[in-house]
C-alpha cells in the first residue's frame, strides 16, 4: 500500500448533539453515521478553542492557538491579516508529493500574504471570512465593515450567485478527488455549515417538518452539508480509493447561541443547535464549546465501528496524519500523533493520554483537563455572555459530563495541582484576564 490520500472534513459551529451516532434523535445524518460505521467514533476530541479562527490554526499547525499566533476571531474585511507564515499540515503534505486543496471557510486571514494558497494550498476554492451569505457569498458582520463579496478560485474573486454553497463546496472537493490520478492528495474541506446567517434549500426543510423553526433549519443546513460528505465518500469509492484513505471529521467548536441566528429578528439566544447535554456553548471552556463530534476512518489499517474514549485535540491531528503519510515529524509542536492509540495497538499509549494534562485560554477563561477531571477558571457560558472572574470549578468528566457540581472540596489535591499547572502554563505565554473584564 503507498502513503494514504487525506481528507479533513471541518463543519462550522456543529454541537455535540448535532449528529446521528453522537445521539441526536432529530437530526438525521445517515451519511456521517455511515462513516462513523466505517471508522472510530472519538468520543472525547477536543477543539483547542471555542472560536473559529484559532481552532482552525492548531488543526493546521500542530500548535495551540497561543503558539500558532491566533487567538481570536479574525475579521472579514478585506487587508486582514492572518495566521503567521509557518508550516502547516498543507506545507508538510506537499513538501511530501501530495497535491494540496481547500474547499470552503478559511477564516485565517484576507490581506495578500495570509490566504491558503500562501500556506501551502496549491488549490483553493471557498471563501476567506468567517462567514458568507450561502446565496450572494457576501460578508455583511463586524462594526464598521460594509457588505464584502468574498468567494475566490485560485485567487481569482468569482461570482456563482444563486447557488448554495454548501452544495457547491463539495462539488469542488468531489473535483479535486476525481482529478487527483495517482497521486496522493489532501483535501481540506472546511464546510460552513451550520453556521449563521441560517439558509437552507426548501428540499431541505422539507425533511424535518415536525421541528421548531429553530431546530428545522438548523437540521436542514446540517442535512445538506451530510449529503455533501456523502457526495465525498462517493467520490471516493468510485475511485477506488476509499480503503486507503484518511478521512477525518470535526467541528470547530460547539453550538453558537448568537442572536443573529433567528431569522425573525429577536434577540434572545439562540437555541437550534445541540451541545448534547455538555454545558456551555461556543465560546465557552466548559465542554459545549470545545468537545466536538469527531470521527476518523482508514479502512485499511484502523478498526472500524469502535470509539475511543481517551481525550485528545485538534492540535493532534497534523502529526498523526504525518505519521500515517510516513512524512517527518514535526519538530517543536503541541499536538502528539495519536496513530497508535487509533490503531489499538498499545494500551500503554492510551492511558499516556488519559494522563496527559491539556489546556485552553480564551479571554479570562482557563481550563485544563487531566483524565476525568477538569478545571476551569473565570467562566462563561456562551459567546457574549458575561464572564464570573471569581468562578473555579472541578468537575469529574466521567460521572458528571454535563459539569454542574464542583467537586475541589472532595479533591483538594487534584484541584490544586490542576490549577497550578493550569496558571504555570498560562504565565509562560503572559496570559492577562484584566482586558476582558467589567471596569469597575
Amino acid at each position: 500500500m503507498g502513503r494514504p490520500n487525506v481528507v479533513v472534513i471541518y463543519a462550522d459551529d456543529l454541537g455535540y448533539g448535532d449528529v446521528g451516532c453522537f445521539g441526536s434523535d432529530d437530526v438525521r445524518t445517515p451519511h456521517l453515521d455511515g462513516l462513523a460505521a466505517r471508522g472510530i467514533r472519538l468520543t472525547d476530541w477536543y477543539s483547542n478553542s471555542p472560536v473559529c479562527s484559532p481552532s482552525r490554526a492548531a488543526l493546521l499547525t500542530g500548535l495551540h492557538p497561543v503558539h500558532a499566533g491566533v487567538q481570536e476571531i479574525l475579521g472579514g474585511k478585506r487587508g486582514t491579516p492572518g495566521l503567521p507564515e509557518q508550516p502547516t499540515l498543507a506545507t508538510r503534505l506537499r513538501d511530501e508529493g501530495y497535491r494540496t486543496g481547500i474547499f470552503g471557510k478559511w477564516h485565517l486571514g484576507v490581506g495578500d500574504g495570509y490566504r491558503p494558497l500562501d500556506r501551502g494550498f496549491e488549490r483553493h476554492f471557498g471563501f476567506l471570512a468567517g462567514c458568507v451569505d450561502y446565496y450572494s457569498h457576501i460578508f455583511y458582520w463586524g462594526q464598521g465593515v460594509n457588505p464584502v463579496h468574498d468567494l475566490w478560485d485560485d485567487g481569482e474573486e468569482v461570482y456563482d450567485n444563486g447557488r448554495y454553497l454548501t452544495e457547491v463546496i463539495a462539488e469542488k472537493a468531489v473535483d479535486f478527488i476525481a482529478g487527483a490520478g495517482d497521486e496522493p492528495f489532501f483535501a481540506y474541506v472546511p464546510f460552513n455549515a451550520p453556521h449563521y446567517p441560517m439558509h437552507a434549500p426548501a428540499e431541505y426543510m422539507d425533511r424535518f417538518p415536525g421541528l421548531p423553526d429553530d431546530r428545522r433549519i438548523m437540521a436542514a443546513m446540517i442535512a445538506a452539508m451530510d449529503d455533501g460528505v456523502g457526495r465525498i465518500l462517493d467520490a471516493l469509492d468510485a475511485a477506488g480509493i476509499a480503503d486507503d484513505t484518511i478521512v477525518f471529521f470535526s467541528s470547530d467548536n460547539g453550538p453558537s447561541t448568537e442572536s443573529r441566528n433567528w431569522l425573525n429578528g429577536e434577540e434572545i439566544d439562540y437555541q437550534g443547535g445541540s451541545s448534547g447535554g455538555l454545558r456551555g456553548n461556543k465560546g465557552s471552556l466548559f465542554d459545549g464549546g470545545i468537545r466536538v463530534p469527531a470521527i476518523i476512518s482508514w479502512p485499511a489499517c484502523l478498526p472500524q465501528g469502535v470509539s475511543l474514549t481517551a481525550p485528545a485535540t485538534m492540535m493532534d491531528l497534523l502529526p498523526t496524519l504525518l505519521e500515517a503519510a510516513g512524512a517527518p515529524a514535526a519538530e517543536g509542536i503541541d499536538g502528539q500523533s495519536v496513530l497508535e492509540v487509533l490503531r489499538g495497538a498499545d494500551a500503554d499509549e492510551r492511558t499516556l493520554l488519559d494522563e496527559r494534562t491539556l489546556f485552553w485560554e480564551y479571554g479570562p477563561q482557563l481550563a485544563a483537563r487531566r483524565g476525568r477531571y477538569k478545571l476551569t477558571l473565570s467562566a462563561r457560558e456562551h459567546l457574549g455572555g458575561p464572564f464570573d472572574p471569581a468562578s473555579s470549578i472541578l468537575v469529574d468528566l466521567t460521572a458528571d459530563p454535563a459539569e454542574t457540581t464542583d467537586v475541589s472540596a472532595q479533591h483538594p489535591t487534584i484541584a490544586a495541582a490542576l490549577r497550578a499547572d493550569l496558571l504555570g502554563w498560562a504565565a509562560e505565554f503572559g496570559w492577562d484576564p484584566v482586558s476582558w473584564l467589567p471596569r469597575s
